[in-house]
């Protein structure tokens, strides 16, 4: 046990060790047997790209390379040059956090490039009442501290309502140039087939908050002209389809009857009198039935409920067989969905987890896919696995 080999091992061991090489040996070795996040068509890297964020809502990838993320108790924050900024964007308008609300979507406008105005939607109130409102304001970046200025509000929901649910809150902007606002019904849900106030509804407005041209319910009377579509329960993915430019959307059911829709100028989609979701715990029915003549019927159904948050279509280079499919977020689901599309039809459904409660999901011009986990407070980019 004491030969001179014995010895001469034993040295070079307590060499090694005191310069930190055994561990570094561990650490690379580790990294190796770290497997790739499996799916039906690619292996994932998945990196982090920002951690301890505090109820993330959603992601903006701006033409810039900067990122911006809301956290819904009311910062906005700043990725540049792939670091978490520690400062949040000053100049916000205060915030109310109530229940789902706070500080919820944020898109960068068409013109970004040229104007630098980012769009928000958050949630403003008081101890009795609270609705969804969106602002507008220029974005300027000095070294490591970010800040909004000529901050305007362009849209506010009317009524508000006491309850701390359904805030709707994504915005896209369309072709033309105006901005679809998704708004939920406040948990007033019978409000959601009445033309003469928002709850329930998807309002389109110019980029000032102005009725644009088009809007289907311009000329009828008792209605509010921003309207573009009623009968939602509360959306809260919402995406452009990158050819036909229609809005498709998706919507929580209460227990189970989460929807996908295509959104079309002037239609009803039924809630509360036409669903798929029962009331909760009880499970009774809600309304007349399953189906109506004159209301859409949905692309997709989710029974039991999967809780769909954010949406978008890949168009990239980096999944080529991933092409033309729908990603969303499931927070009930704890999952990244992919739905297969055949035209505007639903063919498959794949269920990615390791992500926690996805609350957003974008697709970069990198082609990469962005994951905003609510439940683990990351930033995530997805790429194909060497």
């Amino acid at each position: 046990m004491n030969s001179p080999s014995l010895k001469i091992i034993r040295s070079i061991f307590a060499v090694i060790h005191s310069c930190g090489l055994i561990v570094a040996a561990f650490s690379v070795s580790a990294q190796a047997q770290e497997s790739p996040l499996k799916t039906e068509r690619y292996s994932l890297k998945v990196e982090t790209l920002a951690s301890g964020l505090v109820s993330p809502w959603s992601v903006a990838l701006l033409p810039d390379g900067l990122i911006l993320v809301t956290e819904k108790p009311g910062s906005l924050r700043v990725l540049r040059d792939g670091k978490l900024l520690a400062a949040p964007v000053s100049g916000l308008p205060k915030v109310t956090v109530r229940g789902q609300g706070g500080l919820l979507d944020v898109v960068a406008h068409p013109g970004y490039r040229q104007n630098r105005l980012v769009y928000w939607s958050f949630a403003v109130g008081n101890e009795s009442e609270v609705g969804t409102e969106v602002a507008r304001g220029r974005l300027d970046c000095q070294r490591d501290l970010c800040s909004l200025s000529d901050v305007q509000v362009i849209f506010v929901q009317k009524p508000k309502a006491s309850a701390g649910q359904h805030f709707g809150s994504r915005l896209v902007w369309d072709r033309s140039g105006n901005l679809f606002i998704t708004l939920g019904d406040r948990a007033r849900q019978d409000e959601a087939q009445n033309l003469g106030n928002h709850l329930g509804t998807v309002v389109r407005v110019t980029e000032t908050g102005a009725i644009p041209d088009g809007n289907p319910f311009v000329k009828r009377e008792g209605a509010l002209p921003e309207i573009f579509t009623y009968g939602n329960r509360n959306v809260q993915g919402a995406a452009l389809h990158p050819r036909s430019g229609e809005l498709w959307a998706h919507e929580h059911g209460p227990q189970g009857g989460d929807e996908l829709n295509i959104l079309r100028a002037g239609r009803n989609y039924g809630w509360p009198v036409i669903t798929y979701g029962r009331t909760y715990g009880l499970g009774k029915q809600i309304g007349e039935g399953t189906e109506r003549a004159d209301i859409p019927k949905a692309l997709k159904t989710w029974i039991p409920s999967i809780a769909p948050s954010g949406l978008t279509f890949y168009t990239g280079a980096l999944f080529p067989a991933w092409r033309d499919s729908l990603f969303l977020g499931a927070l009930a689901g704890q999952a990244l969905v992919r739905l297969t599309l055949n035209g505007d039809t639903v063919v498959g459904e794949e269920r990615i987890a390791g992500f926690g409660r996805v609350r957003d999901v974008r697709e970069g011009a990198d082609g990469a896919l962005y994951v905003l986990s609510e439940s683990t407070g990351r930033l995530l980019r997805l790429t194909p696995a060497p």
